[in-house]
């Protein structure tokens, strides 16, 4: 048995209707499309959202709010979440590597969800009130940005 030796289980294929292949094939002539109308013709296929030429719900609704491209975000670390961290130090970029956050370069939070089981030593990161009780609690330090 090799892979060119494979073929589907019987019966779980069907063969491809030819449309449009003349009379006598069943198909032939309008090749199953009905007779005239946006469907019949090539290219009728409707973007997400169509409702028949009404104005779509995505138009119909108001606006709301406005995004600030120049924001920038808070990546949100919690303590409980540090365990998974091989080292004590904690760093962005260390962070970064070990995939509790995205991005290195924008601003990390530490919250205080969980305990500190170790004494980690925290750096180039903001740390919540409750988050640098536990942290300094478990004989670790947060030095400041």
């Amino acid at each position: 048995m090799g892979m060119h030796n494979l073929t589907p289980a019987a019966g779980s294929t069907k063969t491809k209707r030819r449309l449009g292949r003349g009379p006598g094939s069943g198909t032939g002539g309008t090749a199953g499309r009905g007779e005239k109308g946006y469907y019949s013709r090539s290219g009728s296929v409707h973007k997400r959202g169509f409702e028949g030429g009404q104005m779509p719900l995505h138009r119909r609704l108001p606006k709301r709010g406005f995004t600030n491209v120049w924001a920038e975000g808070n990546e949100v670390v919690n303590l409980r979440d540090l365990k998974r961290l091989p080292d004590t130090r904690v760093t962005p970029e260390i962070l970064k590597q070990a995939g509790l956050i995205r991005y290195s370069e924008s601003a990390v939070k530490i919250l205080g969800m969980g305990e500190a089981d170790r004494a980690y030593e925290i750096s180039l990161c903001s740390v919540s009130e409750s988050a640098a009780a536990k942290i300094n609690a478990a004989g670790g330090k947060v030095v400041s940005a």
